[in-house]
């Protein structure tokens, strides 16, 4: 017999039921909550002070060591999707130019570059020359967003990637390390580090990994696009005395990479007859001496020296003579060719010195008692030369073009923090760069650069609770203007119209551009540091926005570097960790950005052409990163996550995008005593997407006489297993 409650109202016994369900299903999950062990903590090396990321007033992503093995991360671009809003260039074989907040370059060719993103390895500034941003034995990738105008100075404009590797260890330990996967991957390394006297540690960290590439040139009946990467690390800790430390690295990293990955076609099947290379070779060294002798401060002092040789050339046509045989392009029906065949190389060699010293005030040497302070001095003294061989159609034969870039740069810098009562902290920071070039080329080009540069920044923190940040900033960073004496000597060349030389002769120089960024930021740890969350919101006003633009007439082009009036980039970006259950961790991070230019204007076939409104170049408006960690059983976890990222444009000058896309990546790892083998496949879903993409006509097949765009494109899905044996 049914109740006359139930038969009156039969939801009301269904909803409690579910009820005492549905609770009984979280009982465990809260239990486990409750048991879980807190997120680790992280420490940022980056700023004037070490500080945990929590408490780092400022917007940035660290990526750790779990995160560079969970993704077999062999270089720098395979871990930069981890952090929002910062994206990659290739043109390379590997993405070795970045654009945070969608401010960054995008390639090199003759003319000399000065980075909008900064790259330091150790303390190394390798700037400009991301193919040493190898990633074996390194602890920590932290990717700091935002003018750096203090901290970095003139390649600091839009960020800064700070590279730092394993220090030496007290206690004697080391590994083996090596491993294979589809495309011929190889890799085989090793670590040796501990004490090597009673006051000196020392690290030894050497790596080579290698592949068959993931290029099938068809007419070379061949794979190309190989990679052939070396690294080598030693590492010396001396304990001189209580108060002195001195730290030195040795740094050798040999990339011999081939290049040949623009295909006619837009797929990973290439027609050139002579593919390119991609190769660096760097030696540096690195001492940092860190006295703690006196009472009122701390001095850091940090000198490197760093030598550079690179080689960056490819097949012009990407074809070969027999690409018209049998074709309407035949030159038997023309009675002569519409191929042609060249190859392009750039031989360049930069040596680099650097010293920075840095006074960072103790808690005794405050300022009244309640001020602390930094002050320091940066001295950066860098020489480039460069010799593009290449095929000149004047003369009808192989032709060579010589140049040298010399700068120099001498900063003071400084900041104070004072407290504005028990939880308020107010920061000012400056600094004064005087930035001196020198360029020369063979082709009778000069210029000198010489100007007195100025960023800094003002911020407001506000210590909510114990478990919550909240900052404001002002920021304020700065970009050396340069010259475009390679653009305005090949549109002579190649006899282009009068009206474009003069275009050209207008853009010899181009000037500094500055930013002003402003930020509110927030940072929490919750649940006993359970759970982390990190947003910050961004406004970014550039002012003589340096953009590269293209001209076009056929398959000959012509790149130069002009100053639009202004640029406007803004958005949010948004990090979270979460331990849900001791053998559960989540983990996403995602990013919005809007960017516009104002007053750019490129010449194009019918004349001047105005992109002002248009979304800047590699600037996304979305991307995201998330996934999770789940320990299945005590000695077996596996990791898996998704990225995504928006459409965006390739170029400033044209209107040729990529597509938005998708990747899935994942590891499986087995812990069996000292041995450690993992299981490891990125974008296993095998989506084609781009990292590069160029607009002109290119193709004899059709006659050169449709301009389309082509795109570079990403790894395809890649797996492999990689065992490791500590000891």
């Amino acid at each position: 017999m049914i109740s006359k409650n139930i038969a009156r109202n039969p939801l009301r016994s269904f909803f409690p039921a579910r009820k005492v369900s549905l609770a009984a299903a979280l009982l465990p999950l809260m239990a486990g909550l409750t048991q879980a062990e807190p997120l680790q903590e992280v420490i940022v090396t980056a700023g004037f002070r070490e500080m945990p990321v929590d408490t780092f007033p400022a917007s940035l992503t660290v990526v750790g060591p779990d995160a560079i093995a969970g993704r077999a991360a062999q270089h720098l671009e395979e871990v930069l999707n981890l952090a929002p809003n910062v994206n990659f260039s290739s043109g390379a074989s590997r993405g070795r130019y970045i654009q945070i907040r969608g401010i960054g370059e995008r390639s090199q060719f003759v003319d000399p570059i000065n980075p909008s993103v900064g790259l330091t390895v150790d303390d190394i500034n390798f700037s400009g020359v991301g193919n040493a941003g190898t990633l074996f034995d390194v602890e920590q990738v932290e990717v700091l967003r935002g003018p750096q105008g203090t901290r970095f100075g003139a390649y600091g404009l839009a960020g800064m990637v700070n590279i730092t590797s394993q220090a030496p260890t007290d206690t004697f330990e080391g590994l083996i390390t090596g491993g294979a996967g589809n495309h011929g991957h190889r890799e085989l390394g090793a670590v040796l580090s501990g004490p090597l006297t009673e006051n000196v540690l020392g690290r030894l960290a050497v790596q080579r990994h290698s592949s068959d590439g993931f290029i099938n040139n068809v007419y070379l009946d061949r794979d190309t696009g190989e990679r052939d990467e070396l690294t080598a690390r030693g590492k010396l800790r001396w304990l001189v005395s209580d108060d002195l430390v001195v730290d030195s690295t040795l740094f050798y990293a040999n990339v011999d990479n081939g290049f040949d990955h623009f295909s006619l076609d837009n797929n990973r099947k290439t027609l050139s007859d002579e593919p390119g290379r991609d190769l660096q070779e760097s030696l540096a060294l690195g001492l940092t001496a860190t006295w703690t002798g006196a009472e009122a401060f701390t001095i850091k002092s940090t000198v490197a020296l760093e030598d550079t040789r690179l080689e960056y050339s490819f097949d012009e046509d990407w074809t070969n003579t027999a690409i018209c045989d049998g074709l309407a392009c035949d030159s038997a029906d023309w009675g002569f060719d519409w191929w042609y065949s060249s190859t392009d190389s750039y031989r360049r060699q930069r040596d680099g010195a650097q010293l920075d010293v840095r006074l960072v005030s103790s808690e005794e040497g405050r300022l009244f008692d309640a001020i602390d302070w930094v002050a320091g001095l940066y001295y950066y003294d860098k020489r480039e030369k460069l010799r593009r061989d290449f095929f000149d159609w004047d003369l009808g034969a192989q032709s060579s073009m010589n140049s040298r870039y010399d700068t120099r740069q001498i900063a003071l810098y400084g900041e104070l923090s004072a407290p504005l009562g028990d939880k308020m902290t107010f920061t000012l920071g400056g600094r004064a760069e005087d930035f001196v070039g020198k360029y020369r080329d063979s082709r009778a080009i000069r210029a000198r650069p010489d100007e007195t540069l100025w960023g800094g920044e003002a911020r407001l923190e506000y210590q909510f609770d114990e478990s919550t940040l909240i900052y404001g900033l002002v920021s304020r960073g700065f970009k050396a203007g340069g010259v475009n004496g390679e653009a305005l000597a090949t549109a002579q060349k190649n006899n282009f119209d009068d009206s474009v030389i003069a275009f050209l002769s207008d853009r010899l120089e181009f000037e500094t551009e500055t930013a002003i960024n402003y930020e509110i930021g927030f940072k929490g740890n919750y649940l006993d540091d359970r759970l982390q969350l990190r947003a910050a919101v961004f406004h970014m006003d550039r002012d003589d926005i340096q953009l590269r633009g293209w001209y076009n007439e056929g398959p000959l082009f012509v790149g130069y570097i002009d100053n639009g009036s202004s640029g406007r980039n803004r958005g949010v970006e948004v990090e979270a960790q979460l331990v849900v259950i001791p053998a559960l961790e989540l983990f996403v991070s995602a990013g919005y950005l809007d960017t516009k230019i104002s007053d750019f204007v490129v010449e194009g076939d019918d004349g001047l052409i105005d992109k002002s409104g248009r979304d800047q170049a590699h600037a996304p408006n979305y991307q995201y990163n998330a996934g999770a960690h789940w320990t299945i059983i005590d000695n077996l976890r596996a990791r898996v996550e998704v990225e995504g990222k928006d459409s965006f444009y390739f170029s400033d000058s044209h209107d040729a995008k990529s597509s938005t896309y998708n990747l899935v990546h994942a590891s499986l790892t087995w812990q069996v005593d000292r041995m450690e083998l993992r299981l490891w496949g990125r974008n296993l879903t095998d989506k084609d997407y781009a990292t590069r993409g160029f607009y002109f006509a290119n193709d004899p097949r059709d006659f050169f006489e449709s301009e389309q765009a082509y795109v570079q494109l990403g790894d395809p899905r890649t797996y492999g297993l990689t065992v490791t044996y500590q000891f």
